[in-house]
């Protein structure tokens, strides 16, 4: 239960992040990434323990959500430009910014976990599996609805990120 509700953000952030017209194989990929990092930031989190989580954890929330923020202009500016051409596309330090974005409550998470000390490698396993098949179903989600509206989706898929990121830093 718990690793469906930390990927249910990496769902709905992947809606918006798929209205850019990606391809099946970036699809892939980003899934992959996405839990690739629900694995690593909680197991990171696991290791450095409850001391290092009081100085760090405010700003990996600020990191998320500027993050988040970013993306979201960007791809509203992307929007009105003619050149059509993306500054942070899911691919490369973008793919890596985007993962770790939607990864960062998994860090926090695993801070908790390792001082109650819960099995670690089916807690891990479970963040990233069930991480990686939401992140493809918002993808898969998004992709569809970027073929409804049309020219309007990518700013749409903006206004998403941009929503979240100041969700994560107020509520």
């Amino acid at each position: 239960m718990m690793a469906f509700a930390l990927s249910m953000d990496a769902f709905s952030i992947s809606v918006g992040i798929g209205m850019i017209g990606l391809r099946v194989r970036q699809i892939a990929f980003i899934g992959i990434a996405v839990g690739f990092f629900h694995v690593a930031m909680p197991l990171v989190g696991m290791v450095l323990g409850k001391i290092v989580s009081q100085y760090i954890g405010i700003f990996a929330y600020v990191f998320g959500a500027a993050v988040l923020v970013i993306l979201g202009l960007q791809m509203i500016y992307s929007s009105f430009s003619q050149n059509r051409k993306s500054l942070l596309k899911p691919v490369g330090w973008g793919l890596i910014l985007f993962s770790v974005s939607v990864s960062i409550d998994s860090f926090s998470v695993g801070l908790s976990l390792g001082m109650l000390g819960a099995k670690t490698v089916f807690t891990l396993v479970s963040f990233g599996v069930i991480s990686a098949v939401l992140t493809w179903a918002g993808l898969l989600l998004g992709r569809k609805v970027e073929g409804i509206f049309g020219s309007y989706s990518e700013m749409l898929g903006g206004l998403i990120l941009i929503g979240f990121g100041i969700k994560i830093l107020f509520i």
